[in-house]
Formats: C-alpha cells, sequence, structure tokens
C-alpha cells in the first residue's frame, strides 16, 4: 500500500467498517532513550494503537504539560534528534507497512532541518502526515502546502475557541484528520467532558467530511470508550508519556519492564476504544 495520504484514509476507512473508533497513540521519539524507544515505537500496532503520533522532541514544548515536557527533556538527554527520530519511522517500516505514522511538534526544529530535506527524508521513511501546533493556516506557504505536495496529510488542530467563522479557515489545507483538542490549555491538565466532546464532533462534522480525532485528557479506558461513541478516533499521550515515567529506576533510566509497561497501557485503552461501538 502507498503511503502518505492514502495509509490514513485506509485505516480510517477500515475503522469504519469495523463500527469502531480507532485508538491513537502519542509517544516521544528518544524518550526515555532510543532503543526503549523503538521497542515502544514497534510494539504500539500489536498493543492495539490503529495510528500513532509520534513527537519530535524540543526544547520548549508550549502546548504541552509537565508529562510531555519532561518526555522531551528526556529524549533530548538520551541523544535523540528529527534525523534520528526520521530514522526511527524507517525501522518501523521495514516491520509495518499499515501503520499510519504521524509526527508532531513544533516547527523549529524543521526549520533548522530544512523544509525540503525534512519532506523528502520524512516521506521516504514512511511517515504519513504531520501535525506541527505552532504553524497557524496563515503560514500554510511555509510548510503545510509543501507537505501536501510531498504526498503528506497536514493534520491541524481545531479547539473550543474555534468558532464557526474560524474554523473554514482552520479546515482549509487539512487532511487525513481533524484533531480536535478537548480543552482549551496544555496537554494532560484536565479530564474529558464526554457531552461536550460529542457535541463539538456533531459541529465539526457539520463543516467537514474528515475524520475527527479527539485528545488532551484521555487518562484511561473510561474515558477512551466515551470519546469514541462519538468521535472516528481518541487520541491518548500525557497518559502514555507518565506510563514511561512510571517504569523508570531511581536515576531515571529505562528498566527490562519499560516497553512493556507502557504497551500494557496502550493495550488497556485499545480494549477500552473497542467496546464502544460506533452509533449507526
Amino acid at each position: 500500500m502507498s503511503g502518505g495520504r492514502a495509509r490514513i484514509e485506509a485505516r480510517f476507512q477500515a475503522l469504519r467498517q469495523e463500527g469502531r473508533a480507532g485508538l491513537v497513540s502519542f509517544v516521544t521519539a528518544g524518550d526515555p532513550d532510543l532503543e526503549t524507544s523503538r521497542a515502544i515505537l514497534n510494539g504500539l500496532p500489536a498493543a492495539g494503537a490503529d495510528l500513532i503520533e509520534l513527537g519530535m522532541a524540543f526544547t520548549d514544548p508550549m502546548a504541552d504539560g509537565p508529562a510531555i515536557q519532561a518526555a522531551n527533556l528526556r529524549a533530548l538527554a538520551s541523544g535523540i534528534t528529527l534525523r534520528k527520530t526520521v530514522r526511527l519511522v524507517a525501522d518501523f517500516r521495514r516491520r509495518d507497512g499499515a501503520t499510519p505514522i504521524v509526527l508532531m511538534g513544533y516547527y523549529n526544529p524543521i526549520h533548522r532541518y530544512g523544509v525540503a530535506a525534512f519532506l523528502k527524508d520524512a516521506v521516504a521513511a514512511g511517515v504519513d502526515g504531520l501535525i506541527v501546533v505552532d504553524l497557524p493556516p496563515e503560514e500554510d506557504a511555509e510548510l503545510c502546502q509543501p507537505a501536501l505536495a510531498a504526498g503528506l496529510s497536514f493534520v491541524r488542530l481545531a479547539t473550543p475557541t474555534t468558532d464557526d467563522r474560524r474554523l473554514p479557515t482552520v479546515l482549509t489545507n487539512t487532511s487525513g484528520f481533524v484533531y480536535y483538542v478537548s480543552y482549551t490549555g496544555i496537554t494532560g491538565s484536565r479530564g474529558i467532558d464526554a457531552q461536550a466532546v460529542a457535541a463539538a464532533v456533531a459541529r465539526l462534522k457539520r463543516h467537514t467530511d474528515l475524520p475527527v480525532a479527539v485528545g488532551f485528557g484521555i487518562r484511561n479506558a473510561e474515558q477512551a470508550a466515551a470519546v469514541a461513541r462519538s468521535a472516528d478516533a481518541a487520541v491518548v499521550g500525557s497518559a502514555l508519556v507518565e506510563a514511561v515515567r512510571d517504569s523508570l529506576d531511581a536515576s531515571g533510566k529505562a528498566t527490562a519492564g519499560t516497553a512493556e509497561h507502557v504497551l500494557r497501557a496502550v493495550g488497556q485503552l485499545a480494549a477500552g476504544v473497542r467496546q464502544a461501538r460506533l452509533r449507526p
């Protein structure tokens, strides 16, 4: 199967045929070290992840809460770079040609890499899409349009403050899926309001045919199931990077059980998503 937008579209089509939402698992590349990160990434599909968001480590992740900030710092301390992150994806693709991978993060590392070189390497490695949280639609010529031309999806975030006047602008050039942020603020700081999420998803569906994935605030299987009853996918990040943190030894290093601990958490979340069948 070809990659990029086609792989994401195929996955959501398969989920619709199964009559269920998907689980999007976020982990930070290189956290807590390169080899453990590789083991976690390679194990995600079998654990139950339907799509993967792979965080591009950055020194100033302004939209992220303490858990993901700490994951970024652990990854950077372990020596992760954007080039190594791309190579992680290439290694994953030798094992898995079907599970979509979206790189998520901030523009600064991509700018340093060079947009053209980054897009070329990302496509060659098997990356399917990008989420770059600090590039608004007004800056689409900077990265979004070149990414689309290269065959990658460019996933945009919508929030509770994205009103009906702003939404068409946000959705212009968005592809793959729409990532709905369930509350304003940083990641991992609040819980999920299932009724508010359902209403927000319904509003987004009036503006786009793209799948809607909901993230921020999903910490357990019950919350994942609640989101999965209305959204096309539930996105979990902070809970998984906290699972990494909780598995480390007293010096902050990975243990023999780190990857297994994280993948077990993914399995529990996946079970919650799978028990929530979508309404016809």
